[in-house]
């Protein structure tokens, strides 16, 4: 029986191990071509042993592969070449099936010398190892590490003009709201005065019907004890539905008042959230500025998502009405807009100890989670392009952090996101004042 390390065990190894074995003599002729270098040359052992290398493949480098081999003879030592220098020795299919991969298996190549007796080299042994995975992903590090640099650069110079351009930057959000208001509240003004309008034409057209039985009445004064007449009158009455004229008349009336109301309404609602005279700190009402918010963005909401309230018991907290406004304003826009058809958007508000906290959750897409350590990034966009500024967020932290507050956010891929404010009920002074 044989032993454990038997040439028959060792020729099996050399043939199933999955790297690539041949050998050549100092001529170059191949006497040893292993199962791996046969299945990816497409070249038999019996096709190629006992030929010279270079006709087997031409394709070869051939001054280098030379030079190589005999330097090994020469220096009785062992050579190496790797993937990082040379791509591949032989050009071999590699078996990846990833879209912009490497083109061919990139290999590491040893060449070791076989000695005889005398201590003469007979033989170079040379190993190919695939090393194409490691190479796909040292490429694919390269390119992100030199991607991040170059998003590094870029933040840094983004940063360092936001302390010269942080004021121009709010003020150009305001504007961007006052537009969104402004078509806001014009969408809203128009649907009572609609219907207002159309009342009253309807209203008109009663009166005349009604003033055209009066006059039926009027010649029937006289004569009320003819018969012949009071049928007329009775005709005239059946004909424009006197009942139904009389008590629409009155229920008109109460609509067109309503709708009045309603504009009346959305002009305080636009008041309490502009604020535009009011720049110094006051006590307020967490959750008039969010009900006032919600009024604003009314038309916007309505056919998008279903709004939950949750409002706790708050105390009046000091802060600037106007700005808190605008920082609700932008969570709610980006709520509406992560939601693809029609979903939920729920406000929920709390205490704990000397802070308040108010919460706006939404049923949309969710934020990336590569995209979270960057929402707050002043031009951070994930829209279009002339589709957002990327201001919303950056400016809503700003004004939070000038309150002493926070803000956390919360999200799962395809769950919505959650931000949650935190504001001080009473502000600490600030030194030296």
């Amino acid at each position: 029986m044989s032993g454990p390390f038997s040439p028959a065990l060792l020729e099996f190894i050399v043939d199933r191990v999955e790297v690539g074995i041949f050998a050549v003599d100092r001529d170059c002729h191949i006497v040893l071509w292993n199962r791996f270098m046969a299945l990816h040359s497409q070249q038999s052992e019996a096709t190629v042993l006992g030929r010279n290398l270079f006709d087997c493949f031409p394709e070869l480098p051939r001054k280098w592969l030379e030079r190589k081999i005999e330097s090994v003879f020469i220096l009785k030592n062992y050579a190496f070449t790797s993937w990082e220098q040379r791509p591949f020795l032989f050009r071999f299919q590699h078996n990846r099936p990833i879209t912009g991969g490497v083109d061919a298996m990139r290999q590491n190549c040893t060449f070791l010398p076989q000695k005889g007796s005398s201590g003469e080299v007979e033989l170079v042994c040379v190993t190919l190892v695939d090393f194409t995975d490691t190479a796909m992903f040292q490429t694919q590090l390269t390119a992100a590490i030199t991607e991040l640099e170059k998003e590094k650069r870029a933040q840094q110079e983004l940063i360092g003009k936001l302390e010269d351009t942080q004021n121009q930057l709010i003020q150009s959000e305001k504007l961007a709201a006052v537009g969104q208001l402004a078509a806001g509240v014009a969408h809203e003004i128009n649907n009572p005065i609609g219907f207002v309008n159309s009342n009253l034409a309807s209203l008109e057209r009663y009166l005349r019907d009604l003033f055209s039985l009066l006059a039926i009445y009027e010649k029937a004064e006289p004569r009320l004890a003819e018969l012949a007449l009071l049928a007329s009158i009775q005709e005239a009455k059946a004909a424009i539905d006197y009942a139904f004229l009389r008590e629409d008349s009155s229920a008109l009336i109460v609509e067109s008042r309503e709708g009045l109301n309603r504009v009346k309404r959305i002009v305080q609602d636009l008041k309490a959230f502009a604020r535009i005279d009011e720049s110094s700190l006051q006590l307020a009402d967490l959750h008039n500025c969010l009900d006032s918010t919600l009024a604003v963005l009314a038309s916007d909401l309505r056919d998008k998502a279903e709004i939950v309230r949750e409002y706790a018991a708050l105390p009046l907290i000091e802060c600037m009405p106007a700005q808190l406004n605008q920082v609700f304003m932008n969570l709610l826009t980006n709520a509406q807009q992560a939601i693809v058809e029609r979903g939920r958007i729920t406000l929920r508000t709390g205490c704990e100890g000397n802070m308040v906290w108010a919460e706006i959750g939404d049923s949309g897409i969710g934020i990336p989670a590569a995209n979270l350590t960057r929402i707050f990034e002043p031009f951070f966009t994930t829209k279009a392009v002339g589709a957002g500024q990327g201001l919303g967020l950056s400016v809503a932290y700003s004004i939070i952090a000038r309150h002493q507050g926070r803000i956390e956010v919360s999200c799962a891929a395809g769950q919505g996101a959650v931000f949650r404010i935190w504001l001080p009920v009473q502000r600490q002074a600030a030194d030296g004042s």
